[in-house]
């Protein structure tokens, strides 16, 4: 998966967990822990984003230390995190 806007740029790959070393590993390391953070501009409008197009949200916008942040499911047990830095 990449960026419309920079076909070319960061790309991520989802894949299916079928690992069973990656399956016992995995509940211990969640522990509300995300697997991955990606910065934003606009979490809000992210957030209502992927929600409208059926992501699993854990945690909505909150604002915490210096940045707002959300984590959503990503479908194979993963949390991932949206934020976006306080500007000051």
């Amino acid at each position: 998966m990449a960026s419309p806007k920079e076909p070319d740029g960061t790309e991520l790959q989802l894949a299916l967990n079928d690992n069973p070393a990656a399956k016992a590993y995995q509940p211990i390391l969640q522990q509300g822990q995300p697997a991955a953070m990606f910065f934003t501009d606009d979490v809000k409008s992210d957030f209502e984003r992927m929600k409208a197009h059926g992501a699993e949200f854990t945690m909505a916008p909150t604002d915490v230390t210096y940045s707002t942040i959300a984590k959503l499911n990503d479908t194979c047990g993963n949390l991932i995190q949206i934020t976006q830095l306080a500007r000051y």
